[in-house]
């Protein structure tokens, strides 16, 4: 943890791929306190910014608070437009 807290770009990548537990959420909480508004974080997922309440969970609080850290103070980029990358990658191995 300590190693995470002290660099000074985060990349959390797969975001939200299965719900968080009690460890991984307090855990989350702290690095995402840690970096707010000091250093910088990338989120990387496939599941909506719409979704993230509930797969963060807890009793909405912790999921509340997040939220806000994250959401209010990102620039968001939505990249998932058109043909997959990895789709034609495959394509082009096959042939």
């Amino acid at each position: 943890m300590e190693k995470l807290v002290r660099t000074n770009l985060l990349i959390l990548d797969d975001f939200g791929l299965q719900g968080f537990d009690n460890h991984a959420r307090n855990a989350l909480m702290d690095i995402i306190d840690e970096q707010y508004n000091r250093k910088s974080t990338i989120i990387v997922t496939q599941i909506p910014v719409s979704a993230w309440y509930e797969i963060i969970g807890g009793d909405g609080t912790q999921a509340d608070a997040l939220l806000d850290r994250i959401v209010n103070s990102s620039h968001r980029l939505d990249l998932n437009t058109g043909e997959s990358l990895r789709k034609g990658k495959l394509n082009s191995i096959k042939a």
